[in-house]
């Protein structure tokens, strides 16, 4: 048993007593979340179900991040929600399938990558935003059927138990950490429950999570053209914000344990377990950030905890639906409020005065878009967008030039910093085209000439000397921008003086 238990692991020395009752937290977390996403799809509970077997099974035993936990996630079921109204559950698996290969493909060319273009800032506001949406999740467990607030005894009872949960969770760690603060809470709480009748909510009061093995099913669509171009969009958007979010989750999961996953591995396992999670009619899904910090704060770094999560998922579905179904919700609310508080970033607030102001408006940005419009995709691709454009602008007033004239008479211009888009108004007002003698040098020893606006800058200040009769030399180019000017010889006109310089653009 052991050395299968090894295998699974990857030969990684592990706590099984952690690993195996972090894996049952996760399990009875995971299964109002997964019931809760389906719903929100319009879904069938035992789709979201299927789903967090098969994506938690999965990316646990071939991700690229031991310790990380996948499921059903509300981030892909706000996507599917339009193509359920519109075409069914069949053309969701299909979906889902399409997505998985995109994320599979995502992996094989090792985009994981780009995950280092989003910068800290942009990390923040997703965290603390998706610690604003676990929090306001759960409010809906203190309303009745109709929406309304709870009122009178049903909302004291509620609330007593939920911190009670949540002064187990805080207050057990403090006196021991043998056993799981967040497993002893939820035991706990439906013993108090149980042994005393009270009349609170159950897992069972949101749906019924009783049913089989998942059933392998081809999704029954109209193979055509069509169709792929009908699924192509949703199955693109899943895959970016399955791909994202998970990627980001690694990223927060690598810091809490100081150790470093592999982003185009976890793409692959994704992928991989979508593909399966639609063949066996699951609504898909990606990592989850919750369930995964709720693994994590348990003690459990290694595959594991994962897998005995999923296994035990389905065991309940198969098995244990009645006993389940009976947890008091108060017990996963506290649970989930928890993780909230854990999950937020409050060293941000601590330190916003601290940070430049660019970075501070990124992150509230980001944290509002993803509160307000529950799109992680478009909150991470604002929040990289703006960082970038702010990088580009404060790059573009670095760039100066030293000037001199030599015994020759050749008047001197050594550049200093990127010549890119942002930076050629400001590079073309260093040069004075009218006073300058009949040959001017422009040397790029500290310089680079990084794309076409650059080139065209060039080109330009080339011709304005040439309209006075005056002679342009550029000398000491970096490999890369030697290349971009030979490439571009026949659309602009000048003197490259010497070889390439032999460092890389790093170097500058």
């Amino acid at each position: 048993m052991r050395a299968v238990l090894h295998l699974f692991d990857f030969q990684q020395k592990v706590n099984y007593t952690t690993e195996i009752l972090s894996g049952l937290t996760v399990a009875l977390a995971l299964v109002p979340e997964a019931v809760a996403f389906a719903m929100i799809a319009g879904l069938s509970p035992l789709t979201g179900l299927y789903a967090a077997f098969m994506m938690g099974l999965v990316t646990s035993i071939f991700g690229g991040r031991p310790g990380m936990i996948s499921g059903a996630t509300g981030a892909v079921a706000i996507v599917l929600v339009a193509l359920v109204e519109s075409h069914g559950v069949e053309y969701i698996f299909a979906t889902v399938v399409l997505a998985g290969i995109i994320q599979f493909l995502a992996g094989l060319l090792k985009l994981g990558k780009l995950m280092r273009l989003v910068p800290h800032p942009v990390i923040f506001g997703f965290v603390n935003g998706l610690a604003i949406i676990i929090f306001m999740s759960q409010l809906d467990q203190f309303k009745d059927p109709t929406g309304n607030w709870l009122t009178g005894e049903s909302l004291y009872i509620i609330l007593g138990l939920v911190f009670l949960t949540m002064l187990i969770i805080w207050g057990l760690p403090k006196l021991t950490k043998v056993f799981p603060a967040s497993l002893a809470a939820i035991l706990i709480v439906f013993g108090i429950v149980f042994l005393l009748d009270i009349d609170t909510k159950t897992v069972g009061d949101m749906a019924s999570i009783e049913g089989g093995f998942p059933p392998f099913h081809i999704p029954d669509v109209n193979y055509s053209l069509e169709t792929f171009m009908l699924i192509l969009p949703y199955a693109s958007i899943v895959a970016g914000v399955g791909l994202i979010e998970s990627l980001l989750t690694l990223n927060i999961v690598d810091e809490i344990t100081e150790t470093r996953g592999k982003s185009n591995k976890e793409a692959m396992a994704q992928g991989a377990a979508n593909i399966l999670s639609g063949l066996f009619s699951g609504m898909g899904g990606c990592a989850m950030i919750g369930q995964s910090l709720i693994n994590v704060s348990n003690g459990a770094r290694a595959r594991l905890s994962g897998i005995v999560a999923s296994i035990l998922l389905l065991c309940f579905v198969v098995f244990g639906s009645g006993l389940i179904e009976m947890v008091p919700m108060a017990a996963l609310t506290g649970l989930m409020i928890m993780v909230s508080i854990g999950t937020f970033e409050w060293a941000s607030l601590r330190t916003l005065n601290k940070f430049p102001v660019p970075d501070v408006i990124v992150m509230i940005l980001v944290t509002l878009v993803t509160v307000f419009l529950h799109n992680l995709a478009l909150a991470v691709l604002v929040g990289v967008i703006i960082a970038a454009l702010v990088f580009a602008w404060e790059n573009s007033k670095r760039i100066r030039a030293r000037k001199y004239i030599d015994d020759k008479g050749i008047k001197h211009y050594e550049i200093y910093g990127p010549l890119f888009f942002a930076s050629t108004a400001i590079f073309d007002s260093k040069f004075d085209v009218m006073n300058d003698p009949e040959e001017v040098m422009i040397d790029f020893t500290e310089s680079r000439v990084a794309d076409m606006s650059a080139i065209e800058a060039l080109n330009k200040l080339t011709e304005r000397y040439h309209k006075y009769g005056k002679k342009v030399y550029i000398r000491n180019l970096s490999s890369s921008s030697h290349k971009k000017l030979i490439k571009a010889d026949k659309m602009i006109n000048v003197n490259i003086v010497g070889e390439p310089k032999s460092k890389s653009d790093e170097d500058y």
